[in-house]
Parts: C-alpha cells; structure tokens; sequence
C-alpha cells in the first residue's frame, strides 16, 4: 500500500469518529487530528514562537484583564492600561 493509500484509508478512518493520531482525539479529519496532536505536545511554545516573547507576554496582560462583560481590550481602555500591540510579530 502506497503512502497516499494509507494516508486516504486513515483519513476514511478519521472521518467515522476513530482517533487514528496518537493526541488526535476530536480530529474530523487526519490533517485536523494531525494538527490537534502537534498543539498538544507543543502547548503555548507554538503560539510565543509566533509572537515573540515581548508580544506573548503582551498577549498575557491583555487576557489576564478580560471579565465576563468585557474584553481584554476594552477593559484595558476603559481603566486606560497600556497595551502594546506593535510587540505582536505576525
């Protein structure tokens, strides 16, 4: 069986609702539970690769003030805490 065979039969498996990638559960497809499991291992490093250090720790103190009612933005606004978006890398 050639690897696109095999790609294509897990891929037909993955669509039924069987986890074919160790990590992958909830993946509707292999690409998605392919994608599911890689996030897992890597956690956060992934997202702060690609943000850089200053703009993850940015991304953290916008979070860190969200509330129920309102957003992280907002309410940085409303109590008119700086947020330093230019640290953001995309």
């Amino acid at each position: 069986m050639s690897n696109e065979q095999e790609r294509a039969e897990l891929d037909r498996r993955a669509r039924q609702g069987e986890t074919v990638v160790p990590g992958g559960t909830g993946g509707k497809s292999l690409e998605a539970q392919e994608h599911l499991a890689e996030g897992r291992s890597r956690g956060g490093q992934t997202r702060k690769e690609q943000l850089g250090t200053e703009g993850y720790q940015e991304m953290g103190r916008k979070g860190g003030l969200s509330t129920m009612d309102q957003t992280g933005g907002e309410r940085a606004a409303q109590e008119g805490i700086d947020i330093d978006e230019s640290k953001f890398r995309t």
